[in-house]
């Protein structure tokens, strides 16, 4: 029926505006003050993706957003619905990752703490969302949707780009609007060019260093700046290592690459040893500084779109600027040096990497690994979740033309199979792989649903170990013994096929044939690999004890 013919609400205001901003998917959950909005969506040409837990939702959107590059709708109802997501968008703060979450709120008259009584009422929802998202927007009338829609959208975009909440009171959402429907929004988020004579002095040191060195973190991938990286680095002649974040900004077999060995001390003295260490889109937090063990003897040079993240760790030439514009400006400024010492220096680092982790006896962790690699193709993405094998692969795995996505921003565990689930329904054309361990595997079985309901391409490796295994590990080497990390589990190949997903139990032998048999089939699937698996020994604890800086107790660390 044309839209003439039948009575708009407030709901149809807040999906009309997303397609005019260019949405194409919306992920959520129904609750009873957000089915105005829902209404609206069954009424749209959006996709809609339903997933069965809040958070999972949350976490589909965040890895949409990020295969993507644009703003992904998170729709959810008041309270416990809203509530529910916050350890998703802190995953996507993080990872400056681009998620719209709609909350619908109780009536416009409960709003600031009226305390009627409402069911879901809370006395101010939206200051649960402070701490945590780039921006909070509140609508309170019908005709206030529009440019809150579209202002929301565009600071989710903004570098550094994260989520950000918007709530609409269910009376607002229900609220028959007599309006045109919207066709034309804008939401252009300001650019964030280097200042020049920033530019021109950055230059300048690379250009009169002797031993320059970049490490590339997420704001490169984010900024889709991997060819002015290499540029960059080849005019230079500088070795390049990447953050966990920022795996796949640098080819990972080019001669200057350093590739992603951030915990080990190697990898730490080699850049605490350049003359000038040009440091792109990475905040040089926790995970990217070796456990803040890195302290750096010559000159640091640091951009980074997150102005609070600017020298919060380190004193530098500080640079406000998005990755991208900041790399061609730096690009066209240098004077380029003929090939000389970097590739040399990268070699012998990674071979002084090499020999330390051949000397630990791991060979059962990297066969599992490298069957991994194997098996998937080049140019599927990978989503890991908070496991040994993830940590393992934050290190050692080489992306190629894919991207490893994982919840190592903000460490919560559940993100792999919901993560993976939101890229596919980007992008059914190839198949994506999750991995989680077993206790992870059990925040996420209830999406076993949504991966058989829509049918999307998703193989889910659960390496099962019988506990939470890095807690393990942790809780043994500092106590001397464990506590809490044994679970009871199910069977998870009979369970995954009593949601009609394919499953099959696997070995290290067939890792490889039956994770490639699964990758290759149609549909959503399961491989479960029982294995014991092992972290490499750390480097930041040498480091401590030989009179480095501070780091805490360590327990949580990888």
């Amino acid at each position: 029926m044309p839209s003439a013919q039948r009575a708009r609400h407030g709901g149809d205001l807040v999906v009309e505006s997303l397609t005019a901003l260019g949405a194409s998917t919306v992920f959520g959950l129904p609750g009873q003050h957000a089915l105005g909005a829902f209404d609206a969506l069954r009424r749209s040409g959006l996709a809609y993706v339903g997933l069965r837990v809040e958070n999972n939702a949350g976490f589909a959107a965040d890895a949409f957003a990020r295969v993507t590059g644009t703003v992904a709708p998170l729709l959810v109802s008041t309270g416990p619905g809203a509530l529910m997501t916050l350890a998703a968008l802190q995953e996507s703060a993080a990872a400056s990752a681009p998620v719209l979450a709609i909350g619908s709120q109780v009536p416009t008259a409960g709003l600031g703490g009226g305390r009627k009584g409402y069911l879901h009422e809370l006395v101010d929802q939206k200051a649960s969302f402070r701490d945590v998202v780039k921006s909070v927007h509140t609508v309170r009338t019908a005709s206030q949707i529009p440019s809150a829609v579209a202002a929301a959208w565009a600071s989710a975009l903004e570098a550094p780009a994260g989520p950000v909440w918007l709530e609409i009171p269910q009376d607002v959402l229900l609220a028959p609007v007599s309006v045109p429907p919207v066709t034309s929004l804008r939401a252009e988020p300001r650019p964030l060019p280097p200042r020049p004579e920033l530019a021109a002095e950055a230059a300048r040191l690379l250009s009169a260093a002797e031993r320059p060195v970049i490490l590339a973190g997420g704001g490169v991938m984010r900024a889709g700046a991997r060819q002015e990286l290499r540029a960059l680095a080849e005019a230079l002649d500088a070795p390049v290592a990447t953050t966990f974040g920022g795996k796949g900004a640098f080819p990972w077999d080019h001669p200057l690459s350093l590739q992603s060995w951030l915990e080990d001390a190697h990898t730490t003295e080699f850049l605490e040893d350049a003359d000038v260490l040009l440091v792109i889109g990475s905040g040089l937090g926790e995970l990217s500084s070796n456990y803040h063990t890195f302290r750096p003897r010559g000159r640091l040079i640091q951009v980074e779109a997150d102005l609070g993240k600017l020298e919060s760790n380190h004193p530098a030439l500080g640079i406000h600027a998005d990755a991208r514009e900041a790399l061609a400006a730096l690009a066209e400024a240098i004077t380029p040096r003929p090939p000389g010492t970097g590739a040399k220096a990268a070699a012998g680092l990674l071979t002084r990497v090499r020999e330390r982790i051949d000397a630990q006896g791991l060979e059962l962790e990297r066969r599992v690994l490298g069957a991994v690699r194997n098996a998937l193709p080049d140019d599927s993405p990978s989503f890991w979740d908070m496991t040994i094998l993830a940590y393992w692969a934050w290190s050692a795995f080489d992306p190629r033309a894919g991207a490893l996505h994982s919840a190592q921003g903000a460490g919560g565990l559940g993100y792999g199979f919901p993560a993976a689930l939101g890229a596919a329904a980007a992008d059914r054309r190839r198949p994506v792989l999750a991995v989680s361990g077993d206790g992870g595997a059990m925040y996420s079985i209830a999406e076993l649903a949504t991966a058989h309901q829509y049918q999307l391409p998703v193989t889910w490796l659960i390496v099962d170990d019988g506990g939470y295994g890095i807690l393990r590990e942790y809780m043994t080497d500092t106590f001397g013994e464990a506590t809490a990390t044994e679970l009871s589990r199910p069977d998870f190949a009979a369970l995954a096929e009593s949601f009609g997903v394919p499953a099959v139990r696997t070995t290290p032998e067939r890792l490889r044939a039956d994770l490639a048999a699964a990758l290759a089939a149609p549909g959503p699937s399961v491989v479960v690999l029982p294995a014991l698996l092992r972290m490499f020994a750390p480097t930041h604890l040498d480091r401590l004890a030989a009179g480095g800086p501070d780091s805490g107790p360590g327990l949580d660390q990888p």
